[in-house]
């Protein structure tokens, strides 16, 4: 045969054919925080294959993985790195979730991207600023959590069981603005002109981001 041999072999199965072949060969595995649960049992099928695409070859890892109780549909996870675990795999996935969740909160409350500076040297002092920022608030909220409780604020349509940096941004800016500008008076120097009541209130509403 006439020209340059070929720099890929037979095509292989796709994975959706992987995963309605009752040949394929699964291995149960647990892991833990899938989709909200402490642990998940999941059956899980890896291999390699090289993704192909003109101009450029990708030695990769693919994971199958089916829920064995069926709530959850299949997925597909692909790695670059070929001797990594399909296990380890999933959990970095997990891990990746809070890294975006962490992301999206503090862009949303913190305003990280949304940012105005005129050189790159701010850019680089404001971002890590703001997410450091972000952890001081979530322990001081983890501490006060600890001292009064947290009570996660939801709205009837979507109810919301843990508590979320929202939340942890409520308390603390309570915390802050009770002892700093809204302590009441000594006793006997001043009368109080609005109820604590309304106050508590007004402070609940001022402290919760919008």
């Amino acid at each position: 045969m006439r020209g340059r041999p070929r720099v890929k072999g037979a095509r292989l199965p796709s994975l959706a054919e992987r995963l309605a072949d009752p040949a394929t060969r699964w291995r149960r595995t647990r892991v833990d925080h899938w989709y909200g649960r402490s642990e998940r049992r999941l059956d899980i099928a890896s291999g390699t294959a090289l993704w192909h695409h003109p101009g450029m070859r990708v030695p990769i890892r693919w994971v199958l993985v089916r829920d064995p109780e069926g709530e959850k549909e299949p997925q597909a996870f692909l790695s670059t790195d070929l001797e990594a675990d399909p296990s380890n795999i999933l959990r970095w996935f997990v891990r990746r979730w809070r890294t975006e969740t962490t992301f999206e909160e503090a862009r949303r409350h913190l305003g990280v991207e949304t940012q105005r500076q005129w050189s790159d040297l701010a850019i680089l002092r404001t971002t890590p600023a703001l997410f450091g920022l972000f952890s001081l608030v979530t322990l001081w909220a983890t501490q006060l959590a600890a001292e009064r409780g947290i009570l996660p604020d939801c709205v009837c349509w979507y109810p919301k069981h843990y508590a979320t940096f929202s939340d942890a941004l409520a308390l603390v800016r309570s915390e802050l603005w009770t002892s700093m500008a809204f302590g009441p008076s000594p006793s006997g120097r001043e009368m109080h002109k609005i109820p604590a009541d309304l106050l508590n209130r007004l402070m609940l509403v001022a402290c919760r981001p919008p």
